[in-house]
């Protein structure tokens, strides 16, 4: 009894994460437009650092991406959203 048990758990091995595919927002919503003055959207796509996030992580396709980063280069230019957070500014105080 003993032995299958142990075989049974042999051969299930560990579980596995299975990911669903990343659907791209934009692409599956027409309605959203990405503009640079939309900064609540763009900030879904910017890291608490202020870099870009990639691909990978927000599931975008390459054409809505590069959108994406056009966006925030221009929000970053006209100040409407910052270039990088400030962590050490209590530090330098």
């Amino acid at each position: 009894m003993s032995e299958e048990m142990n075989n049974e758990q042999e051969h299930k091995g560990p579980r596995k994460f299975i990911a669903r595919p990343k659907v791209c927002q934009f692409c599956s919503d027409k309605n959203i437009k990405i503009d640079y003055k939309n900064t609540d959207l763009l900030r879904r796509f910017v890291t608490e650092e202020g870099r870009i996030r990639p691909r990978r992580q927000t599931g975008t396709c390459a054409k809505h991406q590069r959108a994406v980063a056009v966006a925030v280069k221009r929000a970053r230019y006209i100040a409407l959203l910052p270039f990088t957070s400030e962590p050490y500014q209590d530090v330098i105080r």
